[in-house]
């Protein structure tokens, strides 16, 4: 479901539409009952449930996306959203639109980007409104009980490299609110008894526990009259309201004559399910009927640890009535194993028990207990559960991959596959479309031309999940009586698909204490796990970059000469460090093939930045033209400052040039100072300023303006090269020239004495007693 509608204005409200089901209250109350507007209904109670807030971001990747999980509590029958944006003040905010998603019993799943899912996907549309820096509200009746997810996001994030506080920002913090509208009074409809129901004015809640191995469920209005007149104005609500997609059936009896039943077949097992009735008559009218359920049974063959043959079966179906639990807290005759359950007759399916296995965070293995292979057969389907109704299972991917044995089917035979929550698909004699009661499920198929399938669930709901699996003749049912199927099944649970593939890493999210898993790509891929190449680099474009980014430090090899070449021994050892970890860097730095870590990333990354700032800090001070110490204890007390603030904030840009001003005033007064002492401008050659101060500031301006405001996510691999070329030669350029007492490559010439390192240019005479 796609948008639904956008607020504007200040203070203004989005209009939410979604079904019959989805109303619009933007500051009103509980509802009071139709036709007394006076009178509110004494059997409702509100609560309210806030989280806190959090700042929005521009989406790049379901990380950048904020997420809330809320937990709605049974007999709800409103559910109210208030979202609150709230933004900075400053010149650089403006409206944007946000985006926020609903989901039911998962995180949503969304693509803004509009990239392709992997191959084998089951995707639903994801619902969501749109709205601009106000507040909204959304409702929802006759919520579904359980976890409710919102996630709100930024528009799309635009591919320009900004610096962390260089360029301003603007803050936008979303928190929604939850409000909920209960009833405290519930009716229990048990099976087969009839239950006396009366309207005026105020809805009639009731709800009926729908035990496991349910086949059907048969709602049924008797005797309804309204003020003594013939026909039944009443509209029944049956289960709960779900998004993305709703699947609450109501049904209306206006007919005088005529049954008025709703057949429900596969309800969800072991869970109450809500049915609300209201009257469509007039006010003052009162309306009387009886609702009745029936419950049909459907009689399961364990299969334990034993391996039957296949005539088994049909001996076991067939030689006893089995007895369904009860209802619980109910040993009456009313239960599902009591006399008045209908039609308690052969199995309906083959139940394989299921072994969870945890491996990890978000990472489940599932398999039959004592086998490998399961055994499909045409008389009844092979329903095997997964338990994932542990809240935490949600934010994986859930993986299913089949594969039949070649021998066993033939061209005429298939195996038909159907992947549902809540309850399993029966009706594969009826239908292969897998839709259950309040759930539509994903179908799949095994033949003698495709001996394999796969299906990827991402986000799958928190419940029990079922593998239904029946084999099917449809062109001669006669070759299905005896015949039969082994398949084997993978059922996995894991955070990313394939680990995000070659070119995406699996990052683990967290909100509070839930935990859910995200792709994020690199190189171009995008998607939900890394598997669009729409945009993606090739690999000779990776080489490319990656050589572009490692190799353009070399430039650093002509400051390191003219600094030997002038005797700046530390000036020189900067450099170095700064060409080697910056090469290595960009070379771990890469994604996809052209890559090469001989440290940990953070390390590389850490002294990359340290000795990028390091050198400009010498480079600035070296121009002062300080004495010997005062300029040695700068390097070290500079040293030491940039080592802590990039530990505190490596990315923002005034850790870098805050110390970098402070040396250049360093270098100002003493230009200054020196200027006024000689009475002539310093430097003092017109020659110095024209080849190699100018040259080198137009290089260092240069590189600060592509540094800041020109690097895209597309253009990096050049614009950070020529940045990289850019610092090296301004730092060659800026050098000031060597002392006028030494002579070139002094310290090499030192080096052959063995013995003195450092030249006396005074003689010292001490007098000897």
């Amino acid at each position: 479901m796609g948008r639904a509608g956008t607020g504007t204005g200040t203070g203004g409200a989005a209009v939410a539409v979604a079904g019959p089901l989805l109303l619009l209250l933007l500051a009103r109350p509980p509802p009071a009952a139709a036709g007394d507007s006076r009178k509110s209904d004494v059997r409702l109670v509100s609560e309210h449930f806030s989280q806190s807030p959090q700042k929005l971001s521009f989406y790049s990747w379901y990380g950048s996306a904020r997420l809330f999980r809320f937990r709605v509590p049974p007999d709800t029958v409103l559910l109210r959203w208030l979202l609150q944006v709230s933004r900075g003040s400053g010149p650089a905010c403006a409206s944007v639109e946000i985006t926020v998603y609903f989901r039911y019993g998962a995180p949503p799943v969304i693509n803004p980007l509009g990239t392709s899912f992997p191959a084998n996907s089951s995707v639903q549309s994801p619902f969501f409104i749109k709205m601009l820096d106000s507040n909204a509200s959304l409702n929802i009746s006759h919520p579904a009980p359980g976890d409710w997810f919102v996630v709100a996001h930024l528009p799309t994030a635009s591919q320009k490299i900004e610096v962390k506080g260089f360029v301003p920002t603007c803050a936008y913090v979303f928190q929604p609110d939850m409000l909920v509208v209960r009833t405290v009074e519930v009716s229990i409809l048990e099976p087969d008894v009839p239950l006396p129901q009366t309207l005026l004015s105020h809805p009639s809640y009731l709800k009926i526990f729908i035990p496991e191995y349910t086949q059907e469920l048969q709602l049924e209005l008797q005797g309804c009259a309204a003020n003594g007149s013939l026909g039944c104005p009443v509209r029944l609500t049956v289960g709960a309201a779900t998004l993305p997609r709703n699947f609450q059936k109501v049904f209306m009896c206006v007919s005088p004559t005529g049954a008025c039943r709703l057949l429900l077949p596969s309800p969800p097992w072991d869970r109450w399910l809500q049915v609300t009735a209201k009257s469509l008559a007039g006010p003052r009218v009162l309306v009387a009927f009886q609702v009745v359920a029936a419950l049909t049974a459907c009689r399961p063959w364990n299969l334990n640890f034993q391996h039957l043959p296949q005539s088994s079966l049909n001996e076991s179906c067939n030689a006893s009535t089995g007895l369904l639990p009860p209802h619980p807290g109910d040993h009456s005759d009313h239960g599902l194993g009591g006399s008045s359950r209908r039609h308690g007759g052969p199995c309906c399916l083959a139940s394989y028990p299921v072994i969870r296995e945890d491996l990890d965070v978000v990472s489940v293995r599932f398999w039959p207990v004592d086998r490998v292979w399961v055994r499909v057969r045409p008389a009844t389907p092979s329903v095997m559960r997964l338990y994932m109704d542990t809240g935490m299972d949600s934010g994986g991917s859930l993986t299913v991959s089949l594969r039949a044995n070649k021998t066993g089917i033939t061209n005429s035979t298939l195996v038909a596959v159907c992947v549902n929550a809540a309850s399993p698909f029966l009706g594969f004699r009826t239908s292969l479309n897998c839709t259950t009661a309040f759930f539509q499920g994903s179908p799949l198929t095994l033949s003698a031309a495709s001996h394999k399938a796969d299906l990827i669930i991402p986000y799958p709901e928190t419940d029990n999940w079922y593998l239904s699996l029946q084999l099917m003749c449809p062109e001669s049912p006669e070759e299905c009586e005896q015949a039969s199927v082994l398949v084997e099944t993978t059922l996995t649970l894991v955070p990313c698909l394939n680990d995000c593939g070659p070119y995406g890493q699996c990052v683990l999210l967290r909100r509070h204490s839930y935990l859910y898993a995200g792709c994020s790509c690199k190189a171009g891929w995008r998607g939900w796990s890394c598997t669009d190449n729409s945009t993606a680099q090739t690999v000779a474009q990776q080489r490319v970059a990656a050589l572009l980014l490692t190799l353009s430090n070399l430039m650093f090899l002509a400051p390191i000469a003219v600094s030997v070449h002038r005797s700046l021994l530390v000036e020189a050892s900067v450099y170095a460090y700064t060409m080697f970890f910056s090469t290595f860097y960009h070379a771990c730095d890469q994604p996809g093939e052209a890559v090469l870590c001989i440290l940990g990333y953070d390390t590389l990354q850490y002294c990359d930045f340290l000795g990028s700032g390091v050198s400009i800090w010498v480079t600035i001070l070296c121009m002062a033209r300080l004495k010997a110490a005062q300029k040695h204890v700068l390097f070290l007390l500079g040293t030491l400052i940039f080592a802590m603030s990039l530990q505190l904030d490596r990315r923002g840009a005034w850790n870098m040039m805050g110390p970098c001003l402070f040396a250049f005033v360093v270098m100002v007064t003493m230009w200054v100072y020196r200027c006024g002492r000689r009475r002539h401008c310093y430097p003092t050659s017109w020659q110095r300023w024209a080849f190699y101060l100018l040259p080198g500031i137009s290089m260092a301006a240069l590189g600060i303006a592509i540094y800041t405001s020109m690097m895209t996510s597309d253009n990096y691999y050049y614009t950070h090269s020529l940045w990289h070329v850019l610092l090296a030669g301004s730092a060659a350029c800026l050098l000031p020239p060597r002392e006028e007492h030494t002579t070139p490559w002094a310290c090499s010439q030192k080096l052959t004495c063995h013995y003195q390192i450092c030249k006396n240019h005074r003689e010292d005479l001490y007098t000897v007693t």
